[in-house]
C-alpha cells in the first residue's frame, strides 16, 4: 500500500488545557432538518436564518433539490428554499440513506401531493429506529401504507383529521403525523406527543406558513387542517444539545464557559445534574454559565424525553463522569446502541461496564491520550471531551459524523482555549512511517447546496 493511502483527516487534541470564554450557539439541527422539509409544503419562498452549517444540512438540501426544490445560500446562515417546482416522486436512496431525519419528507409529500415514497432512513447506528408510529398515523389519517422495492409508499387521495394516540412520545412520529395533518380535512389531535422545544419549533415553522397548530411542546397538539400554506420567513431556535457539549466541556477541564444564544430552561435537565456535582451554574437572559471544579461528585442519570434528560448529552455526560470521585450509574431508555462509544472511552483509561441499557461508570485519576475513533455524532463530542481532559495528545477519529453535528467545532473549542487542529494523521492501520508529510490543514466547510 502507498503510504499516502493511510493519511486520514483527524482532530488532534493536546489536553489538560482550561477551556475558558464565551460561544455563541447555532441553530438547532433537530429542528433545521425537519424545518427544511416542510418548506415542501409552501407554495412560494422560505427564508430560514439561524441554519447550522453541518453536513446533516447539506444532505438535507440535496434532498430537497432531488425532489425538484430550489435551494440558496446566503450570509449568516440563511437559506432561500423554493418549493413551487417540487414533485412527489421517489427520493433517492443514496441520499436518504445518510440521514435519519430524511424521513421528515413523507408527511409533507403526503399532505401536498397525496403520495409519498422514501426508501427507509439511514443515519447514525444507535439501534432500530421504528417507523411503526409514523405509519400507523398515515394510515389513520386515511393514508393506504405499503412497503415496495425497500421504500415506504404512502398515499391518499385526501387526508382526514383524526385522533392518533402515540405508544410513546416519538419525536419523529410526532413530526412527521404534524406535517401530513397541516393539510388534512378537520382537526387532527395527537396525544402522547413529543413536547420537545425543535417539535415546538416546527409547529411554529408552520404556523408562519399559515398553518393552525395548537398545544406544540405539551402532550397533545391539535393540528387544523388548511387548503394551503404560503412562503414566510423564520429563524431556526438554537442547539441546546451543542450548548450542553459546550458546557460540559467545561465542565470536565474545570473551566469557565457561557453560552450565549440559549434559553436556559431547555437545558435544566443537565444544569441540574451539573449543579449537583459541584458546579456553578448561572442563568441571564438567553445566556447560560457553567464554572466547573477541579474534583467532582458522581451524579446518576436516567435519560428519558424531553424535559428529562437528553439521550444525546448521555455520551459527553458519561465522559464527564469517568473522571468524577465516585461512581455512578446511566441509564438509557432510548436507544439499544447508544453505549456503542465506550469501548472508545475505554482506549483513554475510562472505567464504564455496560449491561443492556445500563452503565456503571467508576471514576479514574484520570484519562489518557490515545487514537480513537467516534461511532456517531454525540459519540463523537463526548469523545472529543474526553481528549480535551486527558494527559498528552490525542487524536480523534469519525470526523464524518462530527461534521454532521457540530458547527465549526473546533473553531469554537479553539477560541474557548483548547489545543485542537484538523489534520492530516497516518491512520493507525497501516504502519507508523515518517514520510514528512503531515500537515495542519484548514477545515473544508461544504456548501448547503450540492454541487
Amino acid at each position: 500500500m502507498d503510504a499516502l493511502d493511510g493519511l486520514r483527516t483527524r482532530l488532534v487534541i493536546e489536553g489538560g488545557r482550561r477551556l475558558e470564554g464565551v460561544v455563541d450557539v447555532p441553530g438547532a439541527k433537530n429542528a433545521a432538518l425537519p424545518i427544511m422539509a416542510a418548506a415542501i409544503l409552501a407554495e412560494g419562498e422560505v427564508v430560514l436564518h439561524n441554519v447550522p452549517r453541518i453536513t446533516d444540512v447539506d444532505v438535507m438540501a440535496a434532498l430537497l433539490e432531488s425532489l425538484g426544490a430550489r435551494v440558496r445560500e446566503q450570509a449568516g446562515g440563511t437559506l432561500l428554499i423554493d418549493t413551487s417546482a417540487v414533485a412527489s416522486h421517489p427520493a433517492p436512496y443514496a441520499l436518504v440513506s445518510k440521514l435519519n431525519a430524511s424521513f421528515d419528507v413523507a408527511g409533507p409529500l403526503l399532505a401536498r401531493f397525496g403520495r409519498a415514497e422514501v426508501p427507509q432512513p439511514g443515519g447514525c447506528v444507535l439501534g432500530p429506529r421504528a417507523i411503526d408510529m409514523h405509519l400507523r398515523g398515515f394510515e389513520l389519517l386515511g393514508a393506504t401504507v405499503a412497503l415496495e422495492h425497500g421504500s415506504i409508499v404512502a398515499s391518499a387521495p385526501r387526508l382526514t383529521g383524526t385522533t392518533v394516540t402515540l405508544a410513546k412520545p416519538s419525536v419523529g412520529a410526532t413530526k412527521n403525523i404534524m406535517l401530513a395533518a397541516t393539510r388534512a380535512r378537520g382537526t387532527t389531535t395527537i396525544e402522547n406527543a413529543a413536547q420537545e422545544p425543535e417539535v415546538a419549533d416546527l409547529a411554529g415553522f408552520i404556523n408562519a406558513m399559515g398553518g393552525r397548530v395548537a398545544g406544540a411542546g405539551s402532550p397533545t397538539i391539535v393540528v387544523e387542517g388548511v387548503t394551503r400554506l404560503h412562503g414566510c420567513e423564520y429563524t431556526i431556535i438554537p442547539d441546546r444539545l451543542v450548548a450542553g457539549t459546550y458546557l460540559l466541556g467545561a465542565a470536565i477541564t474545570a473551566g469557565d464557559v457561557t453560552v450565549r444564544g440559549i434559553d436556559p430552561s431547555m437545558l435544566d435537565a443537565l444544569t441540574e445534574k451539573l449543579a449537583e456535582c459541584g458546579c456553578r451554574v448561572a442563568a441571564e437572559g438567553v445566556a447560560l454559565r457553567v464554572v466547573g471544579i477541579p474534583e467532582w461528585r458522581p451524579a446518576d442519570v436516567v435519560t428519558a424525553p424531553y424535559p428529562g434528560f437528553p439521550t444525546d448529552l448521555q455520551p459527553p455526560y458519561v465522559t464527564y463522569m469517568s473522571l468524577a470521585k465516585g461512581t455512578a450509574l446511566v441509564e438509557e431508555t432510548i436507544f439499544d446502541a447508544r453505549f456503542v462509544y465506550v469501548s472508545e472511552l475505554a482506549r483513554m483509561g475510562a472505567d464504564v461496564k455496560v449491561s443492556g441499557r445500563s452503565a456503571v461508570v467508576q471514576g479514574v485519576e484520570r484519562l489518557q491520550d490515545a487514537v480513537v475513533e467516534a461511532p456517531d455524532i454525540r459519540a463523537g463530542g463526548a469523545l472529543v471531551l474526553a481528549a480535551l481532559a486527558a494527559e498528552g495528545t490525542s487524536e480523534v477519529g469519525g470526523l464524518e459524523y462530527i461534521d454532521r453535528g457540530y458547527e465549526f467545532f473546533e473553531e469554537r473549542l479553539a477560541s474557548l482555549g483548547a489545543s485542537i487542529a484538523r489534520t492530516s494523521v497516518v491512520s493507525p492501520v497501516t504502519p507508523r512511517i515518517d514520510i514528512g508529510l503531515t500537515a495542519q490543514l484548514p477545515k473544508v466547510v461544504t456548501p448547503y447546496r450540492s454541487a
